[in-house]
């Protein structure tokens, strides 16, 4: 972690923020001071609320020496920066999978605040303004999708998330999910049901066109897991919502043990919700999501499974859950 906030960690501070997290919650989760983030929330105040392009504007303005334009002098890199800003991925995850792609060539190195730079300040130069339609810039403030009387009801035999075993707690056991809905347009009774396995943030879409009640939700996921070899059934964690009322159906059907969040409590299901916000790019706001039947989903869960992850040292999720499986059985395996 470098000494100054990068913009990645500045978008990350806004969604938290809209989000409704306090100032401490938001230090914990990004990992600074919540004196550092006192500063930042005042620098990019705005009378609606904090806005990291804000802050980062402030910032250039008060760095008295520009950036060496890097991008514009160095065409092989700009163009390696570029293929891979065009397959959607971020700066951060371009120049963490640059060091592994170009392990021993010092010239094909950036920093992700350089690119955002090169983006943004044209005068710095490199490269194009319209690729900035790649980066999930502003689609990771999200408001909640269903009126809190939708949201959430009472479900019968219910097993809490504060009964669920230790090792998926601490992720060192692949097989355990987190699951959820977006949802599409009121009209359209649309929904796409989302799936990240907590180890290693490997994604599953259910194809919800019609109906998102507990009958299709269920059909849905029945078909999904049994397409899981038997060590990633370990279990699943929802929210409170009507749709998982034939949980105990689901379990039967998968060997799937379901566990429920506490209400208001989004961050329990962290990977879920980071990844939602990240589908926002593909499936937007308000839309109808029938329109994309199985096929197009399967496509954007392998988009998102082929990004780098900085927290798998730039590794692609599946590229790590392909590691796992690979490896022999050890004592820990899933129930």
């Amino acid at each position: 972690m470098g000494r100054y906030l990068s913009w990645f960690e500045r978008e990350e501070i806004a969604a938290l923020t809209h989000a409704g997290h306090g100032m401490r919650e938001v230090a914990r989760r990004v990992g600074r001071s919540p004196a550092t983030i006192s500063r930042e929330l005042a620098r990019g105040q705005t009378g609606r609320g904090y806005r990291a392009s804000v802050a980062q504007a402030k910032i250039d303005r008060g760095r008295s020496a520009a950036r060496s334009a890097k991008l514009a002098t160095n065409l092989r890199l700009r163009r390696a920066v570029q293929e891979r800003l065009e397959q959607d991925l971020s700066p951060e995850q371009i120049a963490g999978r640059l060091k592994l792609d170009f392990p021993d060539d010092a010239e094909m190195r950036v920093s992700p605040e350089t690119i955002y730079q090169s983006l943004y300040v044209q005068a710095r130069g490199g490269l194009k303004r319209e690729l900035t339609t790649h980066l999930r810039t502003g689609r990771s403030m999200r408001k909640p999708h269903r009126r809190e009387a939708e949201r959430r009801g009472r479900i019968p035999d219910m097993i809490m998330i504060s009964e669920r075993p230790a090792e998926v707690e601490d992720r060192a056991v692949p097989g355990h999910w987190e699951g959820d809905l977006i949802l599409g347009s009121t009209a359209s009774g649309s929904a796409v049901g989302t799936l990240v396995e907590r180890t290693t943030g490997f994604v599953m879409l259910l194809h919800l066109p019609g109906d998102h009640g507990a009958a299709a939700v269920q059909e849905a996921l029945v078909a999904k897991i049994a397409t899981l070899p038997e060590q990633l059934r370990g279990s699943l964690t929802w929210d409170q919502g009507s749709e998982m009322a034939n949980h105990v159906e689901i379990t039967k059907a998968t060997d799937l043990d379901v566990y429920f969040c506490d209400p208001h409590s989004p961050w329990q299901r962290g990977s879920n919700e980071n990844t939602n916000g990240l589908l926002r790019q593909y499936l937007p706001k308000g839309g109808d999501l029938s329109f994309y039947g199985p096929g197009l989903l399967d496509n954007i869960a392998t988009q998102l499974n082929t990004r780098p992850r900085k927290r798998h040292g730039f590794l692609t999720p599946a590229e790590v859950l392909d590691q796992l499986l690979s490896q022999p059985p050890t004592n820990h395996g899933v129930a």
